[in-house]
Order: C-alpha cells, then sequence, then structure tokens
C-alpha cells in the first residue's frame, strides 16, 4: 500500500469519510540565508521531504487536526472573534486559516490528518511545509480560486507574523509554493519574483547534516537580528535617503558611512550586502555549472554568518570544519535560521559516503551525538495529489 492510501485509510478510520491529500515540501537553502527580510536575494531549493495533509470539508466553522508526528490531536473554532496564542504547532494552522479569511477567502471547517517527514529543529522549514500544506488544503476546500501561489505564500508569512509570533522573511514559503525539480529557485524578496535555476549538479550531491541541535537563542535571535537591521536602516538613512532596505546599501556606501553604525550593527550589514551579492554571484556560477566557485561562495557565506552575523554554533562551525578539509567537497555551509540545525555540503558523488563517515565519527567525539545524514535533491512544490 503506498503512502497516499495509507493516510486516507488512517483518514477514514480517524473520521469516518474519504479525504483529498495535499503537501509541501521542506527546503534548503543553498545561499542567502537573512537576506530575505532585508529585501535581498536568496537561492533556497524545494527537497523531496513532504508535508501531507490527508483533509476533507466540515459543514461547520470547526477545524479539527490530528499530527501523526506528534501523535496529538486538536480542534479550532473559526466562529470565535477572538485569537488565543498556544504556542504549539496549532497555532500555525489556526494563523492559516485565519490570514486566509483576512484575504476574503470564505474558509470551510474540515477534518486535517497530518504527517510530516521533513525534520524539527534542523532549519528545513518543517514550518512553512505545514502552512503551505494546510493553506492548499484550506483554499481547495474553500472552493476558491482567486489567491495565486504568491497569495498563499504571503499569507502564510503573515500567519507566522501575526499568529506564531516568529517575524520570519518570505523565502521559506515561497519555494513551498514554487519549488521545481532539478532547479534552485532565486527570489527577490523585494518584488517576489522569481528565476527558476537549472540544478542538476551532474557528479555532485547535496549532502545535508543535521547536527540534531536547536539552541534557545534561535527564535529570540532571529528577531534581534531582524530589528538590528531595521536600526540601521533608519541610521543610515540619514546620509542615504535612497535606503529602504539593506538590499540598497552598497559596499562603498556602508564603508563610507559605517562611523554611524555601532560595531556590531555595521558587521550585521556587512553581512547582508556581501551575501547579497554572493547569491547572485551563485546564481551565475550555478548557472555555468561552476561547482568549484559555488562551493567556494558557500565557504564564505558560512564564514559571513560566523563572525559578522553570529547566527552559528559550535556545532555547525565543527561540521563545516569538517568539510572544509574533505576530499571532493565543493563548499559548505549552515543553512536557515542559526544557532543549530543543519549544514548543506555540495560534494563530489564519489566522495559522498566518506564525508558522510567523516562527519559521523567526528561528532561521536566531539558532542557525543550522532547527526543525521542524508542525501537531498531539489524537488516540486506544493500540489494536490
Amino acid at each position: 500500500m503506498d503512502d497516499d492510501a495509507t493516510l486516507i485509510e488512517q483518514f477514514v478510520t480517524e473520521y469516518g469519510t474519504t479525504p483529498r491529500i495535499f503537501s509541501a515540501p521542506g527546503r534548503v537553502n543553498l545561499i542567502g540565508d537573512h537576506t530575505d527580510y532585508n529585501d535581498g536575494f536568496a537561492l533556497p531549493i524545494a527537497i523531496g521531504q513532504r508535508t501531507v495533509v490527508a483533509a476533507a470539508k466540515r459543514e461547520d466553522r470547526k477545524i479539527r487536526v490530528r499530527s501523526l508526528l506528534v501523535a496529538e490531536t486538536a480542534q479550532v473554532d473559526l466562529t470565535r472573534p477572538e485569537f488565543a496564542r498556544r504556542r504549539t504547532w496549532v497555532d500555525y494552522i489556526e494563523g492559516v486559516a485565519r490570514s486566509l479569511e483576512s484575504r476574503g477567502v470564505k474558509t470551510s471547517g474540515a477534518d486535517l490528518l497530518v504527517k510530516s517527514d521533513v525534520p524539527l529543529g534542523a532549519g528545513l522549514s518543517s514550518s512553512a511545509a505545514l502552512e503551505m500544506s494546510v493553506g492548499l488544503a484550506l483554499l481547495a476546500l474553500a472552493g476558491d480560486q482567486r489567491l495565486s501561489p504568491r497569495d498563499l505564500a504571503q499569507a502564510a508569512q503573515s500567519a507566522e507574523h501575526t499568529y506564531v509570533g516568529a517575524e520570519v522573511g518570505i523565502m521559506d514559503q515561497l519555494v513551498a509554493a514554487l519549488g521545481r525539480r532539478d532547479h534552485a529557485l532565486l527570489i527577490d524578496s523585494r518584488s517576489l519574483g522569481t528565476t527558476d535555476v537549472p540544478c542538476t549538479l551532474r557528479g555532485a550531491t547535496i549532502l545535508l547534516c543535521d547536527t540534531k541541535v536547536k539552541h534557545e537563542l534561535a527564535s529570540s535571535a532571529y528577531n534581534e537580528r531582524r530589528r538590528e537591521c531595521e536600526t540601521s536602516v533608519s541610521i543610515l538613512r540619514t546620509k542615504l535617503p535612497h535606503l529602504r532596505a539593506l538590499r540598497d546599501l552598497s559596499v562603498t556606501e556602508l564603508e563610507a558611512h559605517g562611523e554611524l553604525l555601532s560595531e556590531t550593527l555595521r558587521r550585521r550589514c556587512r553581512h547582508v550586502v556581501t551575501e547579497n551579492a554572493r547569491t547572485l554571484d551563485a546564481v551565475r556560477a550555478l548557472s555555468r555549472d561552476d561547482l568549484v566557485e559555488f562551493g567556494r561562495l558557500m565557504f564564505a557565506s558560512h564564514a559571513s554568518l560566523r563572525s559578522d552575523y553570529e547566527v552559528s554554533c559550535a556545532e555547525l562551525d565543527l561540521a563545516v570544519e569538517v568539510a572544509t578539509g574533505a576530499r571532493g567537497v565543493y563548499g559548505a555551509r549552515m543553512t536557515g535560521g542559526g544557532f543549530g540545525g543543519c549544514t548543506v555540503n555540495l560534494v563530489a558523488d564519489e566522495a559522498a559516503d566518506e564525508l558522510a563517515k567523516t562527519l559521523d565519527r567526528t561528532f561521536e567525539q566531539r558532542f557525543r551525538t550522532r547527526p543525521h545524514i542524508f542525501s537531498v535533491r531539489a524537488s516540486d512544490g506544493m500540489r494536490e495529489h
């Protein structure tokens, strides 16, 4: 029995009716982290690991949902005028429903059964995969075709801001909506324009090293970095009135006016400005299949995230250090928000197993833990099955 058939059988047992099946992927960002909320550029891929939602319409305004991942059941009553934050995964469900309603979607009640193989806390955006799969399901059940995939991505981002309390950028939701097999997605976070970039990586593998670590700093530091960037723009705008976001700041302008900023704010700005440039350079390298140059940019990105943006940690740094000296590795960097989660490694096919073994052995020696190491490839975005 295939996975969808099994999920349908479980749904029928749980709710007594036959569902429709929807899914959305996790993502790996190849380069361009902490740029999206600065109106900058990012280059993620959707991955094969997905969140799958079985869904059936209800005649009332209640959403009943069971998560197979955490073995929990919850209920959301959309007739309640006030939202009460639970600080659990259910906030994503209710947040998406209410965000869609704020855009004029007549959301019905629904029975939902959710499963996922996107690792939690690994920096692979399990949250966006949940938001987008649930959002796609609720839109389909409502029979509303007015919202485009980009509109749904914005609704999901708004849900995370308003109902979860995480001030995320748009990258995760957009690639979950628009990802394409064997392509990376260049995202312009200001215009929401996207460009498919071929990403077949002939002779190379994208290997993820999930450190299985998520330090408590992650959420608070993410919001703090965002505020630091906004503060920097406000200060620099006194001399550079054209600045709308750090996307508009050049290296030359930062050098000329950096004395207006504290040393910490200068380093935050330097990361964003140089990361935007690296991302566009990486697109050009990938387009000409120059994996050596792409890998060099990955290493430089990690150094910037570690030293200028200060969102790495000992486990991520060790993984990149191991990759730096390993045979057949083109590049490595942390991916995602930071303070744990995954590194992404671009490695020659014939050297991938050796790198995995070295990472596993080194982590066990240093931290007495074993990472989860697995390969991914660029995959398709959200869909109804």
